[in-house]
């Protein structure tokens, strides 16, 4: 592990503890605790998408006032429903993105996580899908954001405006292809982003279960990643990262929040879209229990990049405490290097 930064779900409503009791509520205060880190070196600022729900959907606007008001960490996507996306519209905007942020971005995709509307992309305008859960569509999607991203020409000029010929997307960032990640839920999906030349985001879950371990069978995951990346013939050090829930205990509060009922917590097996899936557990100890527990935990070292998920509803002033206490008493013993030491690289294969 190289770097951590924090992935908020972005949850708002007026519910009882709550500091995020409207939309603006969650946006500025996303802001705010992107800032705040940026100061604390933490080395990334990632948000969740989700439509249809009482969370952080719309991410471009929000990345960019977090690019803004920062100068050092990573702002990103964990990840964005191509699904619900026009691609060349998403090339456009993300180029803009990265430009501001100075190649700042980690452009997270995927073809999305369960969404509560039943075929909700159809509602945006996005129908033709022969998947029920759209994958066919995401991946179509994808694969035309990425053409526009390379810069291939995708519409003819009109000769009545200028030069016959073909069009590329306008804005363009020389740096946007290196910061296009794929959110794996797979080994196979993995193999396929490796084999694409993407980075790789794998989250707290896996649409698998084969009786080994969460981080074992994650670990094996990010190694097919890998082997996949190299045999497609791609050169460089592709990104990876890795989502856990982690809480160090250094005093009262953090024990009332994350305490007892998380350290007994253990990798989970449920079903989530259909597929059984393995779970992992939260991290929630000591700052000396948890440098154990996750040197024991195969893939948070075999990845580059640390996401931990933060209970945004609790204010930026705990979560704020949350990732300072992670930094002064847990990532210096696992390899971090806080983002005062430059932009994150990936471990060459």
């Amino acid at each position: 592990m190289r770097a951590f930064g924090f992935l908020s779900f972005g949850h708002y409503g007026a519910v009882p503890g709550t500091q995020t009791r409207s939309a603006g509520d969650m946006l500025h205060q996303t802001i705010d605790l992107a800032q705040g880190a940026d100061g604390l070196g933490v080395n990334g600022a990632y948000v969740r998408v989700h439509h249809f729900a009482r969370q952080a959907a719309s991410p471009i606007p929000l990345l960019t006032a977090m690019a803004a008001r920062t100068k050092r960490i990573e702002v990103g996507t964990g990840v964005i429903d191509m699904r619900y996306e026009n691609p060349l519209y998403l090339a456009e905007e993300a180029a803009a993105l990265d430009l501001i942020a100075e190649g700042r971005l980690a452009l997270g995709v995927s073809r999305g996580s369960p969404e509560t509307a039943l075929r909700g992309y159809e509602a945006f305008g996005y129908t033709g899908s022969e998947d029920p859960r759209g994958a066919d569509l995401a991946k179509q999607k994808f694969d035309l954001f990425l053409r526009a991203v390379e810069g291939e020409t995708v519409v003819d000029a009109d000769p009545r405006m200028g030069p016959a010929g073909r069009l590329a997307i306008e804005p363009r960032s020389a740096t946007l292809r290196d910061h296009v990640w794929w959110g794996a839920g797979s080994r196979e999906t993995a193999e396929w982003a490796g084999s694409r030349g993407l980075n790789l985001m794998s989250s707290t879950l896996l649409t698998e279960a084969t009786g080994q371990p969460f981080d074992a069978l994650q670990r094996e995951q990010i190694d097919r990643f890998r082997a996949a990346y190299r045999e497609a013939g791609h050169t460089g050090a592709p990104r990876v990262s890795v989502s856990r829930s982690v809480f160090p205990i250094v005093d009262e509060r953090d024990e009332m929040y994350f305490g007892l009922r998380s350290r007994e917590n253990q990798d989970q097996i449920g079903v989530i879209d259909g597929f059984r899936s393995t779970f992992g557990k939260t991290y929630a100890d000591t700052p000396d229990r948890l440098i154990e527990q996750l040197r024991r935990d195969e893939a948070v070292m075999s990845a580059d990049t640390l996401m931990l998920t933060v209970p945004n509803q609790l204010g930026v002033e705990y979560n704020l405490h949350v990732l300072q206490a992670f930094a002064e008493h847990v990532a210096p013993a696992l390899g971090w290097r806080p983002n005062t030491e430059g932009q994150v690289e990936g471990y060459a294969i």
